[in-house]
């Protein structure tokens, strides 16, 4: 019995590696990284082909929102839950590495206090709020990464589901949720820095973030975390929890008659969901440099739904080119047209919600079922038997 329950697992957690998607996804994301290390460390930096620690920094920001995007497109485009807060729980994880780098900065900052951060010196802070304790280990601040949002979700996807609180309903308490949560941040009496949010990071376990070495490093650690987030959310939707979660998505009513407890279902992919996505702020806080109170805006939940959808929704992999795609070209159309930047970007939104109704994605399949429809045609006989016949 305990064979064949390992067995099962094991294969529940390799079967995404046997799947032709996942296999170039993965090649795709190893030869990137690859590139750009070779690119960074072995080509002199006068050469064009140089790329320099900048984009490095650049595009481990964007692998950072592709992990965000995964974890939004498993419970929108596998569950059905539109969730327009996930923006909370990205910040809610970049908050608690923020916590941790502000710690390890000690005497090293303006004010020279050992314990208290400059902006609570600031603000007349006699002693260091208790929800701040522990945030001086590292292993106690990668655990609250992924225990704080993961435990947000857990008590409001609770109390949401078993309420049985769906569609355009649950999606705008998802955005009361973090617009909630940002007029709190926004305080200085919470203890998180106010709208100024928490600065001037100087090291990640003992590396200097400001050297070129650290950040290839952090860039290399979110490819892989893309990676392994990439495979957790292929192997939870191609096994049996992932088949009811399509099933509820369809028919959750048809679900529930059959005698699934639908809301166990959802609460579990939503919690994973958000664990991921609190990871993906974590590794977005060191590269960026900040964290503040305006990650939790709606706008950018919003923003977040619009890249899966222009990659690609139930894909995942649609949502990380949908990420990389959007945030690309708000890189370049900020530079290009400072002033004009946001009508360019909407204009995108509209010619591909026009023209790709399914994404980026979905003109890949598009594209894969005509060449294979046009081998098929050429592999079949000129004349037919019955075509002879006659």
């Amino acid at each position: 019995m305990s064979l064949t329950t390992e067995s099962s697992t094991n294969f529940w957690l390799t079967r995404p590696f046997s799947e032709r998607s996942t296999q170039i996804f993965l090649g795709v994301l190893l030869a990137a990284l690859a590139l750009v290390t070779i690119l960074h460390v072995a080509v002199p930096p006068d050469n064009p082909l140089h790329v320099g620690a900048y984009t490095v920094n650049l595009f481990g920001k964007y692998l950072s929102y592709a992990l965000l995007a995964v974890a939004v497109d498993l419970v929108w485009g596998y569950l059905g839950i539109l969730s327009l807060g996930h923006g909370a729980f990205f910040a809610i994880g970049g908050y608690a590495m923020g916590m941790y780098l502000m710690r390890q900065i000690g005497e090293r900052g303006t004010y020279g206090h050992p314990v208290l951060p400059d902006f609570m010196v600031f603000l007349n802070w006699d002693s260091l709020p208790w929800y701040w304790l522990g945030f001086d280990m590292a292993w106690f601040a990668f655990a609250m990464v992924l225990i704080a949002p993961g435990l947000l979700a857990l008590v409001f996807g609770f109390l949401a589901f078993r309420s049985r609180v769906t569609g355009v309903y649950l999606s705008i308490i998802t955005q009361a949720l973090t617009f909630a949560l940002m007029l709190a941040f926004f305080r200085n009496e919470m203890g998180f820095g106010g709208n100024n949010g928490l600065t001037d990071f100087r090291e990640l376990l003992g590396y200097n973030l400001r050297s070129n070495d650290t950040r290839l490093g952090l860039f290399l650690a979110t490819g892989v975390a893309l990676g392994l987030g990439y495979i957790l959310c292929r192997a939870i939707v191609t096994s049996k929890l992932g088949r009811v979660s399509i099933a509820t998505r369809d028919a959750e009513a048809r679900t529930r008659f059959l005698g699934y407890r639908v809301e166990r279902f959802q609460l579990f992919v939503f919690v994973v969901s958000a664990m991921l996505a609190g990871l993906a702020g974590a590794l977005y806080v060191p590269q960026v440099g900040i964290i503040n109170p305006s990650e939790f805006s709606p706008i950018f939940s919003i923003e977040i739904v619009l890249w899966v959808a222009l990659g690609g929704r139930a894909t995942l992999y649609g949502a990380v080119i949908g990420a990389i795609l959007v945030n690309y070209a708000k890189t370049v159309f900020t530079g290009v047209m400072p002033d004009a930047w946001l009508f360019a970007l909407g204009a995108m939104f509209v010619l591909v919600t026009v023209f790709l109704p399914k994404g980026v994605a979905g003109l890949f399949r598009h594209l894969k079922r005509k060449q294979r429809a046009t081998s098929t045609l050429a592999d079949k006989p000129n004349n037919t038997p019955e075509e002879v016949s006659a």
